[in-house]
């Protein structure tokens, strides 16, 4: 159980290596509060009326600019999405300058995604805002970490001594990264496999177990968290050809007999089907990746209800 005396008040969010198992615990504990809100008949409680919320998003996103426009909404914020496609990004505007221009607007958070590492912190530096990661680079998705953790806790889970399988585009992947800092430290097992071009020469400093063959990673494994290939980058050469990615290194149903009986498959999506992942395995019966995306609502309403109220109580739970 998360201490009484941990806040978020006024916290920035930029990676989960920096937060402490008891405000994992926080979150966790906060966001079951909000999914009883998203099973409501109305969404909706004034818990952050009056608040302003900017979602900055440098990059296309689908799952986590929309989690967060409705989390804020859900809880009574007003909510403006950016992006650079329709903003002075276009016309040569500097990061800095993008920042203290929502800021001068009296925002009180700024949900920011962008391509470059320490962009986050960079932006929290010179913002009275609150700051939280939504992407930054390669380097950390905090949240898509954390609703990664409540869903495993949801289907009954503690993390000390389970086997966690990552598999695919480690080297790009700051969903990786974000899971391997919060599995660790919850004592989990943590197994990762791919392409030798897609693994980081020194990750196994990060306390992980590395494998050149997915089979033996997701041996006996209790979570298989699928990472999307970003073929983005298969100019690069990074391996062969998408097909030969798909026979040698994407998870199907007979691979996924390795794993436990009740093994978890996640994905923090989109997903390539056919490539990293099979159809039939993002449709089976283990895969929560339908609840990730549910969770990554509740999980985002904890964060801005803590961060911006600091845990005051739920206004209209019930």
């Amino acid at each position: 159980m998360a201490k009484a005396n941990v806040s978020l008040s006024g916290k920035d969010i930029l990676d989960l290596a920096s937060m402490s198992v008891e405000e994992y615990e926080l979150v966790m504990q906060t966001a079951m509060e909000m999914k009883k809100i998203m099973k409501r008949d109305i969404k909706k409680v004034p818990s952050l009326r009056g608040k302003s919320i900017i979602n900055l998003f440098y990059e296309a996103s689908t799952r986590t600019r929309t989690s967060f426009e409705l989390a804020g909404k859900y809880l009574g914020a007003d909510v403006v999405n950016i992006t650079t496609a329709g903003s002075s990004v276009t016309k040569g505007e500097c990061l800095r300058d993008t920042i203290l221009t929502v800021q001068a607007m009296a925002c009180d958070a700024i949900v920011m995604r962008h391509p470059v590492e320490g962009s986050s912190a960079y932006a929290a530096g010179i913002s009275d805002a609150v700051v939280i990661n939504a992407g930054d680079g390669a380097h950390a998705h905090p949240t898509q970490g954390l609703l990664d953790m409540f869903t495993i806790r949801e289907k009954g889970r503690d993390f000390k001594n389970l086997k966690m399988a990552i598999v695919g585009d480690i080297l790009y992947s700051r969903v990786a990264r974000s899971n391997i800092a919060a599995w660790t430290k919850l004592g989990a097992d943590v197994h990762v496999a791919g392409p030798a071009t897609l693994i980081p020469h020194d990750i196994e400093k990060l306390g992980v177990t590395v494998h050149q063959r997915v089979e033996e990673a997701i041996e006996g494994a209790d979570v298989v968290d699928i990472l999307r290939i970003q073929l983005e980058r298969q100019k690069s050469g990074l391996f062969p050809t998408p097909r030969e990615y798909a026979r040698i290194f994407g998870i199907n149903e007979q691979k996924l007999k390795l794993a436990k009986p009740d093994v978890i498959v996640l994905h923090p999506g989109p997903m390539n089907r056919g490539l990293e992942i099979s159809w039939e395995v993002g449709y089976c019966d283990n895969a929560a990746i339908r609840d990730e995306v549910q969770n990554g609502v509740a999980v985002r309403m904890a964060l801005l209800f803590l961060t911006l109220t600091g845990g005051k109580k739920i206004e209209n739970i019930d």
